[in-house]
């Protein structure tokens, strides 16, 4: 091979920072990809249909199931009674989420009874038969019901910085508002569903579509009684997770393991959309109290804010969730003294969990809820009041947490963003817009995200892979995060790719699966390819010292005269084939294989006193929109959105793009449509896509603009200094909402409307009513 054409150094990425379609993209669109439900099943499989409470609060005075034993299909039922081991489905082992209640009802739709038929249509259709006898209490469903009985699941919790009472108390200015931010349902399109599988010696396999293959591995395990070597959990792909399959997949998974032990048959269980809705947790729904006290242009000088979450009958993440609302209950902004109290209240609610965001949206919320409020009472531009707040150098830069902002390069996002969207040309003109329409009112909001990136639970900063390379040169990759289509899997590939010079398909992606990497943490916290990408560079790195040094002493070459690249080896002066130097090292006895670690460096966090660096570094991003209401029936249309968003140096920027515009829209639809409502017995009366509107194609707006933040990289010492990029778009979409709030406070600009998320058109209409602008 000539050698003069290749440049001496490091050449640059040829597979990372580039382009890729999804591993799966083909697949999704042909619908060749296949998930659990499409895993063909053994012989013999059961399936498996979970009969609920008809109540919300009270204890099962007598379950008669003799119907539900003689009907048509049945093989057996399921009790608690079956249970061998713990009772308990809850993560972490609180103890607090019975598998299958055995007498005390704690929301509408707890598991009583599992049946156990020959078809999935003869187990629903029996679970309908049993007849239970109930002594109802009295419920409590919403937050104010908890305050009022001061009903909680854990102890209440506060960031605390200086005397913010008597800042406010001082300050030339004052105000103090509440507001109420909706839950979100997750919406994935491939239900909770999971397959078990007996294996020898009393072995469980489990197909499952979960976030969490380790934590689903110990509660089977648990459950059952059994080692955690006895039982291997598998998941190839999820059709979405959203957080939604983080904890509570669990309980899904071990009452399909719980009807193999019993009947020693397979068992698969797949919840009918309604049943998924009504009995898997939500986006915490939040109660938001605030005081402010800032200066007559509108500094911030105080803040006192209590956040009260409905957690619903069992801790579940609320810990983790509540906690990251309050980390974010800044947003971008600097506040001298404050306050931040959350408060977790139990209700007879299905228990909320873990969504994109894991809190941080309410918390950016309130913050910019608060800026506008700000911002109207003082008659300036909002976004004059946010820039003036934002970040900045020392004696600026430390959170309500006490962590320091170190890489805050948001005023330099906002300015750009100020600049490339128009936004003080198109303010103009919304104003002469709305002077001249008395019925449709326009808005404009551009708004800030800031959001921290690591696990606050500190060990789960942790992630491992499996690298094989073979004699052909083809490379084997599999590591602990799970794929749920945000394009994990692609990204970790093209890491492995790059590190042995070789083209994408070179690298075959498998299936996670907790006996080839084992104690893995949850596909969670935007920290996915964070922590799997470089426990995998690990691995590669591992396997590729032993070819160095194999390299060195076959042919007396150093490892600086060593480069892999364009399917090649180049070694001095000669190239070979990737896989010729693989086969040469196998002849040679080297292994091939390694496992890779990582841990997230330089991060702590100290609870109880409220201190440390929980975030390994900060994702940025800014968003800009423009909406159209009708003040006749509360209609909104958002015409405009541009987007600048901070990715560091993208490992694809086709998959972070995708990210940008799919969360965007997600919170958009968290914020504007999707509103559960409960009745007063605590049944969920939106339990269906006819009553619960996610965003569909017609919502997305017309003109949607995305670019990525050009930057040199993160700062932190990341994988090919990039950024997360899962959960912070998502938060982009409080623009719409600070929008839509525009578009209302025009008709009377003096009154600040009191407008709750989601601001769908009923609320908007309320909030009009309230301004008195609304009125005949």
């Amino acid at each position: 091979m000539d050698l003069g054409d290749i440049v001496k150094g490091s050449p640059p990425p040829a597979v990372v920072h580039k382009p890729k379609p999804h591993d799966s993209a083909a697949k999704h669109m042909t619908g060749e990809a296949v998930y659990v439900d499409d895993i063909r099943t053994p012989a013999g499989t059961l399936h498996a249909a979970p009969g609920y409470a008809p109540i919300a609060a009270g204890r099962v005075t007598k379950l008669d199931l003799d119907a539900v034993r003689k009907a048509p299909g049945v093989v057996d039922v399921l009790t608690a009674d079956d249970i061998p081991g713990a009772n308990d489905a809850s993560p972490k082992g609180i103890g607090d989420e019975p598998v299958i209640t055995p007498e005390r009802i704690m929301f509408y739709g707890q598991v009583l009874f599992v049946v156990l038929a020959e078809t999935r249509d003869q187990a629903r259709r029996a679970a309908r038969l049993a007849r239970a006898a109930t002594a109802p209490g009295m419920p409590m469903i919403d937050v104010d019901d908890a305050v009022v009985a001061d009903s909680t699941v854990l102890p209440d919790y506060t960031f605390e910085r200086g005397t913010p009472e008597d800042e406010i108390a001082s300050a030339p200015r004052q105000l103090g508002g509440e507001f109420r931010i909706g839950g979100q349902e997750h919406f994935y399109l491939e239900g909770q569903v999971a397959l078990a599988v007996p294996g020898e010696d009393g072995d469980m396999y489990v197909y499952s579509s979960t976030q969490h293959p380790s934590e689903v591995q110990h509660v089977v395990a648990h459950v059952l009684g059994l080692d955690s070597n006895a039982v291997t959990v598998e998941v190839r792909r999820m059709g979405g997770g959203f957080g939604g399959k983080e904890s509570q997949a669990t309980q899904w998974a071990v009452i399909a393991a719980l009807g193999v032990r019993k009947t020693g048959r397979p068992c698969k269980i797949r919840l009918d959309r309604d049943d998924d809705m009504m009995m898997t947790g939500k986006r915490h729904d939040f109660r938001v109290d605030y005081k402010v006290g800032f200066s007559r242009e509108g500094g911030i000088r105080g803040v006192d804010v209590t956040f009260a979450a409905r957690c619903g009958y069992s801790e579940d993440l609320s810990l983790g969730v509540v906690d990251r609302t309050m980390f974010h209950a800044d947003s971008g902004y600097f506040y001298p003294t404050v306050r931040i109290l959350a408060r977790r209240m139990r209700t007879n609610t299905v228990s909320n969990t873990a969504f994109r965001g894991f809190g941080g949206p309410q918390g950016k919320l309130f913050a910019e809820r608060m800026i506008d409020h700000i911002a109207y009472s003082v008659g300036r531009d909002p976004l004059d009041v946010r820039k003036a707040n934002l970040y900045g150098g020392a004696g600026r830069d430390r959170t309500p947490y006490n962590m320091r902002v170190e890489d805050n390069i948001l005023p330099e996002i906002v300015n750009e963003l100020e600049r490339t969207s128009d936004y003080r040309d198109r303010r103009r003109a919304l104003a002469e817009f709305n002077a001249s329409s008395p019925v449709l009112k326009k808005g404009i909001a551009l708004t800030p995200v800031k959001f921290g990136i690591s696990f606050t639970l500190m060990h789960l900063n942790q992630a491992g892979a499996l690298v094989h390379v073979y004699r052909d040169g083809s490379i084997s990759l599999n590591h602990g995060g799970t794929e749920m289509g945000q394009g994990l899997f692609v990204k970790v590939a093209q890491v492995v790719a790059e590190e042995f010079g070789q083209e994408l398909d070179r690298v075959k992606i498998t299936a996670t699966a907790t006996d080839k990497v084992p104690n893995t943490g949850p596909t969670a916290a935007s920290a996915g390819t964070d922590l799997n990408a470089q426990a995998a560079m690990a691995a590669c790195r591992a396997i590729k010292e032993r070819l160095f040094d194999f390299i060195e002493q076959e042919w007396g070459v150093g490892r600086d005269s060593v480069q892999f690249r364009e399917g090649k080896v180049i070694i001095g002066n000669r190239a070979m084939d990737f896989g010729e130097l693989a086969e040469l090292a196998y002849r040679n006895r080297v292994s091939l294989s390694s496992t890779g670690f990582y841990k997230t460096p330089k991060i702590t966090w100290d609870r109880e006193k409220a201190t440390g660096q929980p975030f390994f570094y900060f994702a940025y991003g800014a968003a800009c929109s423009e909406v159209t209401i009708d003040t006749m029936t509360g209609e909104m249309r958002v015409n405009r959105v541009d987007i600048l968003h901070d990715v560091g140096k993208s490992l694809n920027p086709a998959i972070d793009i995708g990210q940008i515009e799919g969360g965007f829209v997600q919170g958009m639809g968290w914020l504007t449509t999707e509103e559960l409502v409960w009745d007063s017995a605590g049944r969920l009366m939106t339990h269906a896509p006819s009553t619960y509107k996610i965003p569909t194609a017609s919502d997305v707006p017309e003109d949607f603009r995305v670019a990525l933040y050009e930057s040199g990289g993160n700062r932190a010492d990341t994988i090919y200094r990039s950024k997360a990029v899962g959960e912070p778009p998502l938060m982009l979409a409080t623009s719409v909402f600070s929008a839509i709030l525009d578009a209302i406070i025009s008709l009377k600009p003096a009154v600040m409307p009191r407008l709750d998320a989601p601001a769908t058109p009923e609320a908007i209409m309320r909030a009009i009513r309230a301004t008195g602008a609304g009125d005949p």
